[in-house]
């Protein structure tokens, strides 16, 4: 057993304690730098590596070395601290998507104990204005072309990320980053300390709860979320030559945030920085650049599936998956199609700073439908939700976890906070059920939640949406809970067909045989609605509560 258990019993092939029905990691902890005294930037500096190029912008093909790097947040950091008093503890708003000046402004706002928020682009003013409400940030980062979109009630300077003004821009706009990053940085600046235990991130999630809430992570939680994910990769300090990764997935979310703006800088690895995924973007950013490692999002895989013939993914052996479980026609399907190419998953949560357990293996990954062991340094409860019992080998449960990456709270909403969070022993109540098997896997079954319950029946939509899409004709699919007459509910499913002449060929009734065909009677589709388009969050997963909206819409 490689994680501390204080001398208790524990099982070493499940990792399970009988004596306090606690999972203990069975991978060896990662180590945590000792000293209070630390910031993510400061830490991420400090490794050494071998790594010449931090990112490239796919688009343009505009690199940007490490020492460039360095200096370039160095420079920033300066400006805001000397020009605009940028302070500890205050909110610095960035909106923008993908680019190389997303990581040197989150580093420099971090290097000052300021606090990063971040929102995503595809926001409505509505809904920026209200996070800009809760977190109360003193200046914006954004594009030219999200400007707009900040609200005019608020007085706060805007930073242009842009290399010049032109006529029209928004009176509110005091600097390009451009402008900031030419000023001489001040050596007399007195830099404020900044503790491990103080704030790093604020980002915005509907997470365990319904409402939209900002998650409050430290500086500690990035660093062990940092070494996590390095050891993961094995790109742990001094280790092999750089590897070269594909960033698809979203900066402004937590798995690009942690992994990508920051965690992948401190291996030496050179990240090529996709504004926004698109197919033939994507494969020839493989291709020109070498790429070694694809992250991406479930959809993003199935639509490679999609494609009638095999993707020239040149030197790719590796695809890291997260977001949301693969099934195992998926994975067996991506396998037959690309042999050469591993697929690691992956499990995590905003709160949690990205990841609680993943596949770290080709041969952990086999075991199919998996999120993989639990992450190093971590324990995990399976709880029942209707006792409160923990519950020990191959029982289904609430997941429970614990480990140096679990957020410090949600931001002012101490009620919040309480429902998801123990106070006295920091366990996070992820409202995912899982259960561990007896070789200490963990196997997300569901939300709590989003089950259906069907006439005393439990039913996972997820099970439903995996064999959904296997159905030929159907290329996505989400199920919900429905309600009838009765007031008790059943399974409907949303349905995109393949397009053109052939998958109109496929019925709602085609749809439901289908599944009745290999399904209990209980977990029957029972309702089906053609949409052109499943509502998915950034990292994939299904908004399930709009698509309950569309359904009680609809007569």
């Amino acid at each position: 057993m490689a994680y501390p258990t204080n001398g208790l019993p524990v099982d070493p092939r499940s990792g399970f304690c009988p004596s306090n029905s606690i999972f203990y990691s069975k991978r060896k902890p990662v180590p945590l730098p000792s000293s209070p005294y630390l910031d993510v930037t400061t830490f991420l500096f400090s490794r050494r590596h071998s790594g010449t190029i931090a990112f490239i912008d796919a688009a343009s093909g505009c690199r940007i070395s490490f020492r460039a790097l360095w200096r370039s947040v160095t420079t920033l950091a300066s400006a805001l601290s000397s020009c605009l008093s940028v302070r500890k503890g205050q909110v610095v708003l960035l909106l923008s998507p993908n680019s190389i000046q997303f990581p040197i402004v989150s580093l420099a706002v971090m290097s000052l104990g300021a606090v990063l928020t971040t929102t995503n682009p595809l926001n409505t003013p509505r809904e920026i204005a209200k996070q800009i409400s809760d977190s109360d940030p003193i200046l914006a980062f954004a594009t030219r072309t999200l400007v707009g979109k900040l609200p005019r009630d608020r007085d706060f300077p805007i930073i242009l990320l842009g290399d010049h003004r032109i006529a029209g821009d928004d009176a509110r706009i005091r600097y390009t980053i451009e402008e900031l990053m030419a000023i001489k940085p001040d050596l007399r600046r007195r830099r404020e300390t900044v503790r491990q235990h103080n704030t790093a991130t604020l980002l915005y999630s509907s997470g365990t709860i319904r409402t939209s809430k900002g998650v409050v992570a430290t500086h500690r939680n990035l660093i062990a979320m940092i070494q996590i994910i390095l050891n993961r990769l094995k790109l742990e300090e001094g280790g092999g030559a750089p590897e070269t990764f594909i960033c698809t997935v979203p900066m402004f979310h937590i798995y690009g945030l942690a992994a990508f703006a920051t965690g992948l800088l401190g291996s030496g690895s050179t990240v090529v920085i996709l504004p926004e995924f698109e197919m033939g973007e994507m494969i020839r950013a493989i291709r020109e650049y070498g790429a070694t490692y694809l992250p991406l999002v479930p959809p993003i895989l199935v639509a490679m599936l999609k494609e009638p013939t095999p993707l020239p993914l040149g030197r790719l052996r590796r695809v890291l998956s997260g977001g949301a479980p693969l099934g195992r026609e998926v994975i067996e399907e991506f396998r037959a199609k690309y042999p050469w190419v591993e697929i690691l998953q992956s499990y995590g949560l905003t709160e949690s700073t990205g990841m609680g357990a993943s596949t770290d293996s080709a041969e952990e990954s086999s075991r199919y439908g998996t999120a993989g062991p639990l992450s190093p340094n971590t324990e995990a409860r399976i709880v029942d939700p209707d006792t409160g019992m923990s519950l020990p080998v191959n029982r289904t449960g609430e997941l429970w976890i614990r480990g140096p990456y679990v957020m410090k709270g949600y931001f002012k909403n101490p009620e919040a906070t309480s429902t998801v969070l123990d106070s006295e022993e920091r366990w996070l109540k992820t409202g995912d059920l899982c259960y561990i098997d007896k070789d200490g896997y963990l196997f997300v079954v569901d939300r709590l939640k989003d089950l259906i319950k069907y006439r005393g029946h439990q039913v996972a939509p997820a099970e439903l949406e995996a064999l959904l899409l296997t159905h030929p004709l159907i290329t996505d699919a989400a199920v919900i809970p429905f309600r009838n007459e009765r007031g008790g509910q059943y399974p409907m499913a949303y349905v995109v067909r393949k397009a053109g002449p052939v998958g109109e060929r496929l019925s709602a009734t085609g749809v439901m045989e289908f599944v009745a065909e290999q399904m209990a009677r209980h977990k029957r589709i029972r309702k089906v609605v053609f949409v052109s388009a499943i509502p998915k969050n950034p990292s994939g997963k299904i908004l399930r509560k709009d698509l309950i909206k569309l359904a009680a819409s609809e007569p």
